[in-house]
């Protein structure tokens, strides 16, 4: 049960630095999608190098099953993006993750702006499943943010050396990683169930 509790306890206690990064995270994917929709041919690019690239070919060959697509979604989400982009680049200098993911943010807007009736349709159910998505990494983000603060100023977890202060932020991060995984499952089986059946309903096909 405190397992559960501390992340509220985390967020809480450093509620400024929570909104901050919050207010980051999702004024990137704004910022992104602004930019997919004042230049339909990025999008376009965009697109295309995804669906050209190695995820996009992941996808093509799961998404005639529903329970291997929620996995794989899951996967993507948690190690190429939340392990690799945000926490491990953390884990060597101090705030990289979030500059790369805002980097990543941004590419995930523009590659999802609404420039026609079919994305503006698709982004209507499509909407909820970013919001869950977007809410594990900004934990993911957050922790990421604490582990660099605590590692560079270690008086803010009462450390007295930047060594016991990296190591508190690295369970702080934990602690912040344990909701995101949660919500990574919720968001890849809503998403599954968005593309399967809310999408076609919306796009009337």
């Amino acid at each position: 049960m405190d397992r559960l509790r501390r992340p509220f306890r985390i967020i809480r206690a450093d509620r400024r630095a929570y909104l901050f990064v919050t207010g980051l995270t999702y004024g990137a994917f704004l910022l992104g999608m602004a930019l997919g929709a004042l230049f339909p041919g990025l999008r376009a690019a965009r697109t295309a190098s995804f669906a050209d690239g190695s995820q996009g070919a992941l996808v093509n060959a799961v998404v005639g099953n529903g329970w291997l697509f929620a996995v794989v979604i899951f996967l993507v989400n948690v190690f190429p993006t939340a392990l690799l982009l945000i926490t491990l680049p953390s884990m060597v200098v101090p705030f990289a993750g979030l500059a790369v993911f805002a980097v990543k943010a941004i590419d995930i807007g523009i590659t999802l702006a609404p420039v026609d009736r079919t994305s503006g349709l698709t982004l209507i159910p499509h909407s909820l499943t970013l919001l869950i998505e977007f809410q594990a990494y900004v934990l993911v983000v957050f922790g990421a943010y604490l582990l660099g603060r605590s590692w560079l100023r270690p008086a803010t977890v009462d450390a007295g050396t930047r060594g016991q202060g990296y190591r508190r932020g690295l369970r702080l991060l934990a602690s912040l990683w344990l909701p995101a995984l949660a919500l990574f499952v919720v968001g890849a089986a809503y998403e599954v169930f968005e593309i399967y059946f809310l999408v076609p309903r919306v796009l009337g096909v």
